[in-house]
């Protein structure tokens, strides 16, 4: 997400004062000792041997489970994730991320020959990771949980909207059987605790989850040591409805995906491209199926959207929609204005603009809300064309009839489609093409990249 002027760096809804009591040298010393911590720390935990790190990962992974409910309420109660989502997927999907990696201990290729030569996979160092606030507990674990299997320490810097969600994953840590020093949790604001973390000549890699502005200064910053950088960055993913599609599943799914996490997600499928001739067919059912999103409570378990994360993203999102309607957009559903009997919190009208053009504002920039464009096309090769068109490529999805879905979703230029909703498969890698970042999050892939790779020729 792109950023005002004087908001904390990659961190939607920071406070201005909360920056400046970062400024405080106090914070950079916190950063110092907690890569002290983690370099004391390395050379002990990388000599544990892997199959008691898979089983202390194993023990993590039981503790969230065990925490679960405290988690989902946690996160709720920090960014408004409505609480039956948080459940499921802010608390429960981390579990199973967690519960993931484990396994891959006894798979992975630690060691292997190639010709004369013996190729040794071993950690990188010590981890920088630096999360946000939308997916707080479950982007800890994409991070932290296989940079410990790899032998790694780590430093991380949660969100400073998400703090305490980050307290409870330490708390989970200790109990697994992970040593003091292993990981480190510092707290505070991406333009002072996030660019010491990226230039400190004592960490070895940053992996970072954010706006692509602030992963651009992640990069500038670790540039200074030459340090490996992973970065899953913004979308603005595309929903290609051919037309041999099953309509009412795709909308359906569409909707879903594009409103999931009230619209907080970088994946989220925001574009919806659809045939010109049934463009307002599917609007139709797209309204239909926008009804049932009930605007609420975020703790009440009937609320599907709940709040922004704060006051400035509100802001942020209800600007993009007053944007579209300005540029002549239609707005099919929700619109402008507060949402009628909560015109106190940080709520906005989830909305879906029809006839949008593709390289509308709306179309193109990363909103992060309930927002969604449905663009129609003329034939197959401009829905590819429309899907590509976008410095972004996180994710996306094509509905049509299975082999010609395939055969769409091989010309898209993105980190990972579904098709036809299938299941998402957490041991598959998660990551972007173009400015949507570089490396792979989950299953061996995760794994990889907290390795280095070592030749022994004999």
């Amino acid at each position: 997400m792109r950023r005002k002027a004087g908001v904390g760096w990659g961190d939607p809804g920071a406070a201005g004062g909360e920056e400046l009591a970062d400024r405080h040298p106090r914070g950079l010393l916190l950063v110092h000792r907690a890569v002290a911590a983690a370099r004391r720390a390395l050379p002990a935990w990388s000599a544990v041997p892997v199959g008691e790190r898979a089983a202390a990962i194993a023990r993590i992974a039981d503790g969230i489970k065990g925490a679960v409910d405290h988690f989902a309420a946690t996160v709720t109660s920090e960014m408004g994730s409505p609480i039956s989502y948080a459940k499921v997927v802010r608390a429960g999907l981390p579990y199973q991320v967690a519960s993931s990696f484990a396994p891959l201990a006894d798979g992975f290729a630690w060691e292997e020959e190639l010709g004369n030569a013996l190729i040794v996979h071993e950690p990188i160092g010590v981890v920088g990771a630096i999360t946000p606030w939308n997916a707080p507990l479950y982007q800890t674990v994409a991070k932290v949980v296989p940079a410990l299997l790899a032998g790694c320490t780590v430093v991380l810097k949660p969100s400073v909207v998400t703090p305490l969600t980050a307290a409870l994953f330490a708390e989970v840590t200790a109990p697994a059987g992970i040593p003091a020093g292993v990981v480190n949790v510092v707290y505070g604001t991406g333009p002072v605790i996030g660019e010491a973390i990226s230039g400190h000549q004592g960490i070895d890699m940053v992996s970072f989850t954010g706006s692509t502005g602030a992963g651009k200064r992640v990069s500038i910053g670790a540039a200074g040591t030459v340090k490996r950088v992973a970065l899953e960055l913004g979308g603005k993913s595309a929903n290609i409805i051919l037309d041999d599609a099953d309509l009412q599943n795709a909308v359906d799914l569409g909707i879903e995906y594009a409103w999931m996490n009230s619209g907080q997600t970088c994946a989220a499928w925001t574009r919806m491209l659809v045939p010109a001739s049934r463009h307002d067919e599917i609007v139709e059912l797209a309204v239909a199926a926008a009804g049932s999103y009930g605007v609420g409570d975020p703790t009440d378990p009937a609320t599907r959207i709940g709040p922004m994360s704060s006051v400035a993203q509100q802001r942020r999102v209800s600007g993009y929609i007053e944007r579209g309607i300005a540029d002549g957009a239609t707005v099919a559903f929700g619109g402008s204005g507060p949402v009628e009997g909560l015109e106190r919190g940080a709520y906005v009208r989830p909305t879906i603009f029809a006839d949008v053009a593709p390289d509308a504002v709306i179309a193109q920039e990363e909103i992060f809300g309930p927002v969604l464009s449905v663009i129609p096309y003329a034939d197959e090769a401009e829905a590819v064309a429309i899907a590509n068109n976008s410095v972004y490529g996180l994710g996306g999805s094509v509905f049509g009839e299975p082999d010609h879905a395939l055969a769409v979703a091989k010309r898209m230029r993105t980190g990972q489609v579904i098709v036809n909703g299938g299941e998402f498969n957490l041991t598959a890698p998660f990551g972007g093409y173009k400015q949507s970042g570089n490396g792979r999050e989950l299953g061996r892939f995760g794994l990889a990249e907290f390795l280095e790779v070592k030749a022994i020729h004999r």
